[in-house]
Protein backbone atom coordinates (compact mmCIF):
# COMPACT_ATOMS: atom_id res chain seq x y z
CA UNK A 1 0.00 0.00 0.00
CA UNK A 2 1.55 3.58 -0.71
CA UNK A 3 2.22 5.77 1.49
CA UNK A 4 0.11 8.86 2.24
CA UNK A 5 1.25 11.97 3.95
CA UNK A 6 -0.50 15.21 5.03
CA UNK A 7 0.63 18.63 3.84
CA UNK A 8 1.93 19.05 7.29
CA UNK A 9 3.44 15.67 7.67
CA UNK A 10 5.30 15.32 4.76
CA UNK A 11 6.54 18.81 5.23
CA UNK A 12 7.80 17.83 8.99
CA UNK A 13 9.45 14.19 6.88
CA UNK A 14 11.63 17.29 4.67
CA UNK A 15 12.40 19.69 7.69
CA UNK A 16 13.92 16.38 9.03
CA UNK A 17 16.39 16.12 6.58
CA UNK A 18 19.45 18.85 6.93
CA UNK A 19 19.65 20.05 3.62
CA UNK A 20 22.26 23.32 4.28
CA UNK A 21 23.72 24.05 0.85
CA UNK A 22 27.34 23.03 1.84
CA UNK A 23 25.88 19.18 2.09
CA UNK A 24 24.30 17.04 0.64
CA UNK A 25 20.43 16.65 -0.31
CA UNK A 26 20.88 13.05 -2.05
CA UNK A 27 19.03 11.61 1.74
CA UNK A 28 15.80 13.78 0.62
CA UNK A 29 15.98 13.10 -3.32
CA UNK A 30 16.09 9.47 -2.60
CA UNK A 31 13.08 9.70 0.13
CA UNK A 32 11.55 11.78 -3.22
CA UNK A 33 12.48 9.00 -5.53
CA UNK A 34 11.26 6.36 -3.04
CA UNK A 35 8.16 7.90 -2.47
CA UNK A 36 7.29 8.46 -6.05
CA UNK A 37 8.21 4.86 -7.25
CA UNK A 38 5.08 4.01 -4.61
CA UNK A 39 2.82 5.20 -7.26
CA UNK A 40 4.92 3.72 -10.04
CA UNK A 41 6.20 7.44 -10.49
CA UNK A 42 10.02 7.58 -12.27
CA UNK A 43 11.79 10.35 -11.95
CA UNK A 44 15.24 11.66 -13.34
CA UNK A 45 18.15 12.84 -10.97
CA UNK A 46 20.03 15.17 -12.60
CA UNK A 47 23.15 15.28 -10.34
CA UNK A 48 26.19 18.38 -10.08
CA UNK A 49 29.47 17.52 -11.03
CA UNK A 50 30.57 16.02 -7.75
CA UNK A 51 28.00 13.57 -7.32
CA UNK A 52 27.26 14.59 -4.14
CA UNK A 53 23.61 16.70 -4.97
CA UNK A 54 21.32 16.40 -7.24
CA UNK A 55 17.94 17.61 -8.78
CA UNK A 56 15.18 15.51 -9.55
CA UNK A 57 12.01 15.92 -11.89
CA UNK A 58 9.55 13.78 -12.97
CA UNK A 59 6.49 13.75 -14.55
CA UNK A 60 2.59 12.69 -14.00
CA UNK A 61 0.14 12.41 -16.35
CA UNK A 62 -0.45 11.69 -20.25
CA UNK A 63 2.94 12.46 -21.98
CA UNK A 64 1.65 15.54 -24.00
CA UNK A 65 3.17 19.18 -23.89
CA UNK A 66 1.33 22.10 -22.70
CA UNK A 67 1.34 20.97 -18.92
CA UNK A 68 2.60 22.67 -15.53
CA UNK A 69 5.94 22.89 -14.08
CA UNK A 70 5.79 22.96 -10.13
CA UNK A 71 9.46 24.20 -8.93
CA UNK A 72 11.49 24.28 -5.97
CA UNK A 73 14.45 23.94 -4.04
CA UNK A 74 15.57 21.79 -1.25
CA UNK A 75 18.27 23.30 0.08
CA UNK A 76 18.24 25.41 3.05
CA UNK A 77 20.57 28.43 4.59
CA UNK A 78 22.64 27.47 7.58
CA UNK A 79 21.13 27.61 11.14
CA UNK A 80 25.11 28.40 13.00
CA UNK A 81 25.00 31.80 14.51
CA UNK A 82 21.61 31.85 15.02
CA UNK A 83 19.41 31.51 18.06
CA UNK A 84 16.93 28.62 17.72
CA UNK A 85 14.17 27.51 20.60
CA UNK A 86 14.09 24.00 19.46
CA UNK A 87 16.65 21.45 17.18
CA UNK A 88 15.57 22.99 13.84
CA UNK A 89 15.97 20.04 11.75
CA UNK A 90 12.94 18.40 13.99
CA UNK A 91 9.67 20.01 13.26
CA UNK A 92 7.58 21.59 16.47
CA UNK A 93 4.13 23.40 15.90
CA UNK A 94 3.06 26.00 17.95
CA UNK A 95 -0.10 28.32 17.56
CA UNK A 96 -1.09 27.28 14.09
CA UNK A 97 2.63 27.17 13.08
CA UNK A 98 5.09 25.01 11.95
CA UNK A 99 8.40 25.43 12.73
CA UNK A 100 11.94 24.41 11.21
CA UNK A 101 14.61 25.31 9.15
CA UNK A 102 13.43 25.95 5.60
CA UNK A 103 9.34 25.33 6.58
CA UNK A 104 8.70 28.55 4.28
CA UNK A 105 11.84 28.45 2.51
CA UNK A 106 10.76 26.49 0.65
CA UNK A 107 9.70 23.18 1.53
CA UNK A 108 6.26 24.17 2.52
CA UNK A 109 5.53 24.11 -1.39
CA UNK A 110 7.44 21.18 -1.73
CA UNK A 111 6.18 19.43 0.69
CA UNK A 112 2.24 20.23 -0.28
CA UNK A 113 2.98 18.99 -4.11
CA UNK A 114 4.34 16.14 -3.07
CA UNK A 115 1.77 15.35 -0.46
CA UNK A 116 -0.96 15.84 -3.42
CA UNK A 117 0.94 13.22 -5.57
CA UNK A 118 -1.72 10.93 -4.98
CA UNK A 119 -4.55 12.96 -5.81
CA UNK A 120 -2.06 13.96 -9.07
CA UNK A 121 -2.38 10.03 -10.55
CA UNK A 122 -5.62 9.69 -8.93
CA UNK A 123 -7.07 12.44 -11.54
CA UNK A 124 -7.79 11.90 -15.24
CA UNK A 125 -4.90 14.59 -16.34
CA UNK A 126 -5.42 16.12 -19.72
CA UNK A 127 -2.24 17.45 -19.12
CA UNK A 128 0.72 16.26 -17.19
CA UNK A 129 2.32 18.30 -14.03
CA UNK A 130 5.95 18.01 -13.76
CA UNK A 131 7.49 18.00 -10.12
CA UNK A 132 11.36 19.80 -10.39
CA UNK A 133 13.18 19.99 -6.81
CA UNK A 134 16.87 21.67 -7.90
CA UNK A 135 19.63 22.00 -5.21
CA UNK A 136 22.25 25.24 -4.92
CA UNK A 137 19.38 27.48 -4.75
CA UNK A 138 20.53 29.44 -1.67
CA UNK A 139 24.40 29.77 -2.95
CA UNK A 140 23.65 30.79 -6.83
CA UNK A 141 21.07 28.79 -8.10
CA UNK A 142 23.68 26.59 -9.86
CA UNK A 143 21.01 23.45 -9.75
CA UNK A 144 18.37 25.05 -11.93
CA UNK A 145 19.50 25.51 -15.32
CA UNK A 146 20.67 22.12 -15.98
CA UNK A 147 17.57 20.67 -14.16
CA UNK A 148 15.41 22.64 -16.57
CA UNK A 149 17.21 21.85 -19.27
CA UNK A 150 17.08 17.95 -19.02
CA UNK A 151 13.15 18.41 -18.33
CA UNK A 152 13.09 20.04 -21.44
CA UNK A 153 14.93 17.87 -23.40
CA UNK A 154 13.08 15.09 -21.78
CA UNK A 155 10.12 16.08 -22.63
CA UNK A 156 7.12 16.43 -23.35
CA UNK A 157 7.53 20.17 -23.21
CA UNK A 158 5.30 22.19 -20.20
CA UNK A 159 3.32 25.44 -21.30
CA UNK A 160 4.19 27.49 -18.02
CA UNK A 161 5.89 26.96 -14.61
CA UNK A 162 5.07 27.66 -11.28
CA UNK A 163 8.57 28.40 -8.92
CA UNK A 164 6.54 27.86 -5.05
CA UNK A 165 9.03 30.54 -3.00
CA UNK A 166 6.27 32.21 0.13
CA UNK A 167 4.41 34.76 -1.32
CA UNK A 168 1.49 34.57 0.96
CA UNK A 169 -0.10 32.71 -1.88
CA UNK A 170 0.26 35.84 -4.30
CA UNK A 171 1.46 36.16 -7.64
CA UNK A 172 4.47 37.72 -8.25
CA UNK A 173 5.03 38.30 -11.96
CA UNK A 174 8.60 39.84 -11.75
CA UNK A 175 11.75 40.00 -9.40
CA UNK A 176 15.36 41.01 -9.82
CA UNK A 177 18.15 39.70 -11.02
CA UNK A 178 21.86 39.14 -9.17
CA UNK A 179 24.88 39.15 -10.15
CA UNK A 180 28.08 38.78 -7.94
CA UNK A 181 31.46 38.71 -8.67
CA UNK A 182 34.96 39.23 -6.87
CA UNK A 183 37.35 41.56 -7.56
CA UNK A 184 41.20 40.51 -6.81
CA UNK A 185 43.71 43.52 -6.42
CA UNK A 186 47.82 42.40 -6.33
CA UNK A 187 49.71 45.88 -5.58
CA UNK A 188 53.35 46.57 -4.22
CA UNK A 189 54.27 46.48 -0.92
CA UNK A 190 56.32 49.33 -0.15
CA UNK A 191 57.21 51.26 3.65
CA UNK A 192 53.80 54.07 4.12
CA UNK A 193 57.04 56.46 4.78
CA UNK A 194 57.96 55.26 1.36
CA UNK A 195 54.65 55.84 0.18
CA UNK A 196 55.54 56.81 -3.42
CA UNK A 197 57.29 53.44 -4.36
CA UNK A 198 54.32 51.27 -3.42
CA UNK A 199 50.86 50.34 -5.03
CA UNK A 200 48.07 49.99 -2.01
CA UNK A 201 45.85 47.25 -3.35
CA UNK A 202 43.55 49.15 -0.45
CA UNK A 203 43.64 52.42 -2.33
CA UNK A 204 42.76 51.01 -5.70
CA UNK A 205 39.97 48.85 -3.92
CA UNK A 206 38.61 52.01 -2.17
CA UNK A 207 38.77 53.77 -6.17
CA UNK A 208 37.03 50.32 -7.82
CA UNK A 209 34.21 50.51 -4.82
CA UNK A 210 33.95 53.97 -5.39
CA UNK A 211 33.04 54.04 -8.97
CA UNK A 212 30.41 51.21 -8.00
CA UNK A 213 28.66 53.69 -5.69
CA UNK A 214 28.13 56.09 -8.25
CA UNK A 215 26.76 54.04 -10.86
CA UNK A 216 24.24 53.34 -7.85
CA UNK A 217 23.58 56.99 -7.14
CA UNK A 218 23.15 57.61 -10.60
CA UNK A 219 21.00 55.20 -11.64
CA UNK A 220 18.66 56.05 -8.60
CA UNK A 221 18.68 59.93 -10.21
CA UNK A 222 17.55 58.16 -13.28
CA UNK A 223 15.28 55.98 -11.66
CA UNK A 224 11.72 55.88 -13.68
CA UNK A 225 9.04 56.92 -11.15
CA UNK A 226 6.47 54.04 -12.92
CA UNK A 227 8.59 51.01 -11.79
CA UNK A 228 7.51 48.83 -9.68
CA UNK A 229 10.87 47.77 -7.53
CA UNK A 230 11.79 48.98 -4.34
CA UNK A 231 14.23 50.66 -5.08
CA UNK A 232 13.05 51.25 -8.56
CA UNK A 233 16.75 50.66 -10.25
CA UNK A 234 19.68 48.54 -9.99
CA UNK A 235 21.77 48.22 -7.65
CA UNK A 236 25.68 47.77 -6.90
CA UNK A 237 26.64 46.82 -3.79
CA UNK A 238 30.05 45.14 -2.58
CA UNK A 239 29.57 43.87 1.12
CA UNK A 240 32.90 41.98 1.84
CA UNK A 241 36.11 43.04 1.47
CA UNK A 242 39.67 42.31 3.28
CA UNK A 243 43.17 43.00 2.43
CA UNK A 244 46.02 44.50 3.76
CA UNK A 245 48.89 43.74 6.16
CA UNK A 246 50.18 46.25 8.43
CA UNK A 247 49.25 50.25 8.68
CA UNK A 248 52.43 50.88 7.88
CA UNK A 249 52.82 48.84 4.49
CA UNK A 250 51.04 49.61 1.05
CA UNK A 251 48.79 46.58 0.79
CA UNK A 252 50.31 44.01 -1.07
CA UNK A 253 46.65 42.28 -1.58
CA UNK A 254 42.68 43.24 -1.12
CA UNK A 255 39.86 41.44 -2.69
CA UNK A 256 36.07 41.97 -2.44
CA UNK A 257 33.00 40.65 -3.53
CA UNK A 258 30.34 42.82 -5.31
CA UNK A 259 26.87 42.00 -6.18
CA UNK A 260 24.61 43.76 -8.38
CA UNK A 261 20.54 43.55 -8.02
CA UNK A 262 19.62 43.74 -11.67
CA UNK A 263 15.75 45.47 -12.95
CA UNK A 264 14.73 43.28 -15.41
CA UNK A 265 16.34 43.06 -18.53
CA UNK A 266 19.17 44.97 -17.42
CA UNK A 267 22.56 43.45 -18.98
CA UNK A 268 24.96 41.77 -16.68
CA UNK A 269 27.13 41.96 -19.51
CA UNK A 270 27.22 45.71 -19.99
CA UNK A 271 27.88 46.25 -16.28
CA UNK A 272 30.45 44.07 -15.87
CA UNK A 273 32.68 45.50 -19.37
CA UNK A 274 31.62 48.96 -18.57
CA UNK A 275 33.87 48.16 -14.86
CA UNK A 276 36.03 46.24 -16.53
CA UNK A 277 36.99 49.27 -18.68
CA UNK A 278 37.16 51.84 -15.99
CA UNK A 279 39.37 49.31 -14.35
CA UNK A 280 41.77 49.12 -17.87
CA UNK A 281 41.57 53.26 -18.25
CA UNK A 282 41.63 54.98 -14.55
CA UNK A 283 42.84 52.06 -12.49
CA UNK A 284 45.24 49.49 -13.32
CA UNK A 285 47.72 51.98 -15.65
CA UNK A 286 48.91 54.03 -12.75
CA UNK A 287 49.80 50.97 -10.84
CA UNK A 288 51.79 49.33 -13.71
CA UNK A 289 53.77 52.79 -14.09
CA UNK A 290 55.11 51.45 -10.59
CA UNK A 291 55.17 47.94 -10.67
CA UNK A 292 54.66 45.36 -13.45
CA UNK A 293 53.57 43.00 -11.16
CA UNK A 294 50.52 44.86 -10.28
CA UNK A 295 47.05 43.23 -11.44
CA UNK A 296 43.68 43.39 -10.68
CA UNK A 297 41.36 40.01 -11.57
CA UNK A 298 37.92 39.90 -12.39
CA UNK A 299 35.71 36.92 -11.02
CA UNK A 300 32.13 35.74 -11.76
CA UNK A 301 30.78 33.82 -8.87
CA UNK A 302 27.23 33.67 -9.88
CA UNK A 303 24.48 35.17 -11.94
CA UNK A 304 20.73 34.58 -11.79
CA UNK A 305 18.63 36.57 -14.45
CA UNK A 306 15.74 38.36 -13.28
CA UNK A 307 11.71 37.42 -13.76
CA UNK A 308 10.40 39.91 -16.53
CA UNK A 309 6.85 41.07 -16.24
CA UNK A 310 5.65 39.24 -19.19
CA UNK A 311 2.20 40.47 -21.63
CA UNK A 312 -0.61 38.19 -21.74
CA UNK A 313 1.69 35.23 -20.15
CA UNK A 314 0.21 32.09 -19.70
CA UNK A 315 1.46 31.30 -16.08
CA UNK A 316 0.25 34.73 -14.97
CA UNK A 317 -3.29 34.13 -16.64
CA UNK A 318 -3.97 30.36 -15.34
CA UNK A 319 -2.17 31.33 -11.75
CA UNK A 320 -4.34 34.38 -11.54
CA UNK A 321 -7.52 32.34 -12.27
CA UNK A 322 -6.45 30.02 -9.57
CA UNK A 323 -5.71 32.26 -6.54
CA UNK A 324 -8.25 35.49 -7.51
CA UNK A 325 -5.03 37.53 -6.83
CA UNK A 326 -4.91 40.24 -9.68
CA UNK A 327 -2.66 42.81 -7.92
CA UNK A 328 0.71 43.56 -9.26
CA UNK A 329 3.29 42.31 -7.59
CA UNK A 330 6.86 42.24 -8.29
CA UNK A 331 9.92 41.17 -5.81
CA UNK A 332 13.81 42.37 -5.22
CA UNK A 333 14.82 38.80 -4.42
CA UNK A 334 15.81 36.18 -7.06
CA UNK A 335 14.36 33.06 -7.58
CA UNK A 336 14.92 30.32 -9.75
CA UNK A 337 11.79 31.85 -11.96
CA UNK A 338 14.08 33.50 -14.18
CA UNK A 339 15.83 30.55 -15.19
CA UNK A 340 12.83 28.73 -16.45
CA UNK A 341 11.88 31.62 -18.50
CA UNK A 342 15.19 32.14 -20.14
CA UNK A 343 14.26 28.29 -20.55
CA UNK A 344 11.07 29.54 -22.88
CA UNK A 345 8.55 28.81 -19.75
CA UNK A 346 6.07 31.26 -19.38
CA UNK A 347 6.51 31.35 -15.28
CA UNK A 348 5.17 32.84 -12.12
CA UNK A 349 6.41 32.89 -8.34
CA UNK A 350 3.63 31.60 -6.12
CA UNK A 351 3.85 29.78 -2.60
CA UNK A 352 2.55 29.17 1.10
CA UNK A 353 4.65 31.41 3.34
CA UNK A 354 6.08 34.54 4.42
CA UNK A 355 9.54 35.76 2.67
CA UNK A 356 9.88 37.48 6.37
CA UNK A 357 10.87 34.28 7.77
CA UNK A 358 13.24 33.24 5.45
CA UNK A 359 16.64 32.64 6.88
CA UNK A 360 15.61 33.65 10.06
CA UNK A 361 15.81 31.94 13.27
CA UNK A 362 13.16 29.52 14.57
CA UNK A 363 11.43 30.29 10.99
CA UNK A 364 7.66 28.77 10.57
CA UNK A 365 5.04 28.35 8.43
CA UNK A 366 1.62 29.23 9.38
CA UNK A 367 -0.71 25.84 8.60
CA UNK A 368 -3.22 28.07 6.97
CA UNK A 369 -0.95 28.39 4.14
CA UNK A 370 -0.16 25.01 3.60
CA UNK A 371 -4.02 24.75 3.72
CA UNK A 372 -4.62 27.64 0.77
CA UNK A 373 -1.54 26.16 -0.85
CA UNK A 374 -3.28 22.84 -1.16
CA UNK A 375 -6.64 24.19 -2.04
CA UNK A 376 -4.62 26.16 -4.92
CA UNK A 377 -3.57 22.37 -6.09
CA UNK A 378 -7.02 21.02 -5.89
CA UNK A 379 -8.05 23.54 -8.25
CA UNK A 380 -4.93 23.15 -10.62
CA UNK A 381 -5.98 19.33 -11.04
CA UNK A 382 -9.44 19.94 -11.61
CA UNK A 383 -8.79 23.16 -14.11
CA UNK A 384 -6.15 20.24 -15.80
CA UNK A 385 -8.83 17.45 -15.79
CA UNK A 386 -11.11 19.22 -18.25
CA UNK A 387 -10.30 18.08 -21.80
CA UNK A 388 -10.01 20.72 -24.20
CA UNK A 389 -11.63 20.26 -27.46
Amino acid sequence: MSTRFTPREMLEKLISFNTVSDRSNLDLISFVETYLGEFDISSQRVPDETGSKASLHACIGPAVDGGVVLSAHTDVVPVEGQSWSHDPFLAWEENGRLYGRGSADMKGFAATVLAKVPDFVAADLARPIHIALSYDEEVGCFGAAPLASDLLARGPRPGYAIVGEPTNMRVVTGHKGIAVFKTRIQGHPAHSSQLHRGVSAISAAAKLISWLDARTAENKAEADPECPFEPPYTTLHSGVIKGGEAHNITARHCEFVTDIRLLPGDSKEAWLNAYKSFIEAEVLPDMKAISADCAIDVEELAYVPGLSEEADGLAETEVRRLTGDNARHVVVYATEGGIFQEHGLSTVVCGPGSIDQAHQADEYIELAELDRCASFLDRLVAGMTQKQS
